[in-house]
């Protein structure tokens, strides 16, 4: 009879993330995700191929909750309120959850096969982004859109934003973003 597991993919990746939330990507250890879960730095290798495959997973988890985020942000109003909500909940996220979302911006050839979140995420935002310009032009709306917030976030993070820098940067920017999308329109 087998015996039953200690553990599975979910407890771990769950681990691992509030570990990274503490520590940061580059403390990540194996050996200490082990032992915060009672188990032999080996067994999780049963889960993860290695530290690169869970560090994927990482990021995976981290955009399958922004998306998750992203979407609840959007559920009402009509697509310029639900923009609006979702680039400050996107910052939102980011400012909560910073080591997550610098996981986030890892390069993707990192991630392996571990981009359904990811992707999902495209798909949405992408479908947000057409409700105002139309499907021809969303892709590139979705990458403007997502550049300006990760500059805002970025800035942020650096602690640039100040009395010469005012903070109200962001939604003078969002404004500008979004009055400026209809003459782009095809």
């Amino acid at each position: 009879m087998p015996f039953p597991s200690k553990t599975n993919r979910e407890a771990i990746l769950d681990a691992a993330v509030k570990q990274v939330e503490r520590e940061g990507l580059a403390k990540l250890s194996l050996r200490s995700l082990a032992s915060s879960l009672e188990l032999a730095p080996n067994a999780l290798y049963r889960y993860f191929a290695n530290r690169a495959h869970l560090e994927a997973a990482i990021a995976n988890e981290g955009a399958s909750q922004l998306h998750a985020t992203l979407v609840h942000a959007a559920s009402e109003g009509d697509a310029e309120q639900a923009i609006r909500r979702v680039a400050q909940a996107y910052v939102d996220f980011a400012r909560n959850n910073p080591a997550l979302y610098s996981v986030l911006m890892t390069p993707m050839a990192t991630w392996g096969e571990e981009t359904s979140a990811h992707d999902e995420m495209w798909v949405f935002t992408v479908g947000l982004m057409g409700r105002l310009t139309g499907a021809r032009q969303a892709p590139e709306a979705a990458v403007a859109l997502w550049a300006f917030l990760h500059g805002i976030v970025t800035l942020g993070q650096a602690g640039v934003f100040g009395p010469q820098k005012p903070p109200a940067a962001f939604p003078y920017g969002l404004d500008a973003f979004l009055a400026g999308l209809p003459r782009f329109q095809a």
